[in-house]
């Protein structure tokens, strides 16, 4: 009696345990919901479900196709930007080889500047796309939460280190860097004047706006050329410059991987066992971070900002550079609490992951001349871009680890100094994945790049003509 009790038992266990295997099997062949949210978690283009990807560009080409106009209102930007910036990352990303050295950044640009070069992309995304960048200023709203994120993200230990040493890379490779473009220039044929001005300068005046457009100005003032000329002649050189930065901080992100013990993996220095130890446990304590934290990040972030804003109309220093050593002060005398660094963190980790290929995408429909990249593609201009980028980041990295400093996290840094100004930055670090350098990466940019100009212009017109 007790053996067909315990085998009625087991069949009926065996029967349970079939039946919860086939229930499972069931539900998975259903596709709603289950299958529908099987989509929306595991197949994703960039941050967004594949699901909301394809809605996304249909209510795109609907609005486009029933109106004929694309509204260029926050609501409707923020899926335009978001749809085709992380499409063309994507792109990028799945490319052989450069896939893996930067080339979603370059993408997330370039694409979109060579579609409104040749009309693909239409004219109503064109114009609201542009209408939108410029008119809200967006790019700096990005630059500012990353760099105040950053900066707050950083040890105290790190940011006075860092900014003390970071110069004597930043020198060593700009000088190295003029000497061999200006010789590898002088070996193909061009005068040393025309490659060091027209040439290798730009490729380090700090991207357009605090670069290329103060060289032509200068440029029209002293050579007495038209100022358009200048600018057009200036202008590529700046953009394949920062294109050449992109690929070296691809190249360097894939060396990291290769050699992790030369990477801080957006560190400059090791970190100690004692730094930061009471912010850093009070930090870890309020890990917990609420919406109205969050906010605060934000808030924060743009406070900073304005006061760069008013530190540039007194002094005339770029906002952007304001507002880091405003910044950096708050951060040094414990200005915030740890609960609203916590919020800075996760602000600066939304917009490293969500708001980047917007941006570029953005910034490639907006101020990426295609017309002019492809006019300064020569071969010549080419190997004298490509000389004086790589040697100007060779020596960041070599003299930096004679320092003491993770040597790639520094020569990104370097890499930036021959980008396209605050874009090229995000370009480049995005390629580089090391959105925490920001900071310094604004030193060597906007800093670095007016250096360049004003003591270039004052030796050209002093002493050169």
């Amino acid at each position: 009696m007790t053996d067909l009790t315990k085998k009625a038992q087991s069949e009926t266990s065996n029967g349970d345990s079939a039946n919860s295997n086939q229930q499972p099997n069931g539900m998975k062949a259903k596709f709603w919901p289950e299958g529908w949210w099987k989509w929306m978690d595991n197949y994703k283009i960039g941050v967004i479900p594949l699901p909301f990807f394809i809605i996304a560009g249909l209510l795109i080409m609907t609005e486009v196709l029933v109106t004929g106009k694309l509204p260029s209102d926050i609501v409707v930007m923020v899926v335009t930007c978001a749809f085709f910036g992380f499409l063309c990352g994507e792109i990028g990303k799945r490319l052989p080889i450069v896939g893996k050295m930067g080339a979603a950044a370059i993408c997330a640009t370039f694409i979109p500047s060579a579609l409104v070069y040749y009309g693909i992309l239409p004219s109503s995304i064109v114009v609201s796309t542009t209408k939108f960048y410029k008119d809200t200023n967006i790019l700096y709203l990005y630059i500012c939460c990353i760099i105040v994120g950053s900066i707050m993200n950083m040890d105290r230990k790190t940011l006075i280190q860092g900014f003390v040493k970071i110069f004597v890379p930043m020198v060593c490779g700009e000088i190295v860097g003029m000497l061999v473009g200006v010789g590898m220039g002088t070996l193909l044929g061009l005068s040393p004047f025309e490659t060091f001005f027209f040439l290798v300068l730009p490729i380090m005046a700090g991207g357009v706006g605090e670069g290329a457009i103060p060289l032509s100005i200068g440029y029209a003032a002293i050579l007495g050329m038209e100022q358009g000329e200048a600018l057009g002649r200036v202008l590529p050189i700046v953009m394949l410059g920062g294109l050449t930065g992109i690929l070296c901080g691809g190249i360097l992100n894939r060396l990291g991987k290769s050699y992790p013990h030369l990477t801080g993996n957006g560190r400059l220095f090791p970190k100690s066992a004692d730094e930061d130890s009471v912010e850093a446990k009070a930090t870890k304590k309020d890990s917990v971070v609420d919406v109205t934290t969050f906010a605060s990040g934000v808030l924060l972030a743009a406070m900073l900002y304005m006061v760069g804003m008013i530190g540039h109309k007194i002094t005339g220093i770029p906002a952007p550079v304001g507002m880091l050593f405003v910044a950096v002060f708050v951060k040094l005398v414990h200005g915030v609490s740890p609960k609203v660094l916590g919020g800075s963190q996760i602000v600066y980790k939304f917009f490293q992951t969500s708001v980047t290929y917007p941006i570029l995408f953005a910034v490639g429909v907006a101020i990426t001349p295609w017309d002019k990249i492809m006019a300064a593609f020569t071969i010549v201009n080419l190997i004298v871009i490509v000389c004086t980028v790589v040697s100007l980041v060779a020596t960041g990295f070599f003299v930096s680890k004679k320092l003491g400093m993770y040597p790639i996290d520094a020569a990104v840094i370097s890499c930036c100094q021959s980008g396209q100004g605050g874009t090229g930055d995000v370009a480049i670090l995005t390629a580089a994945e090391r959105m925490e350098l920001m900071p310094f990466a604004q030193i060597a940019t906007r800093i670095g790049g007016a250096i360049n100009v004003s003591i270039s212009l004052l030796i050209l017109g002093n002493f050169l003509v």
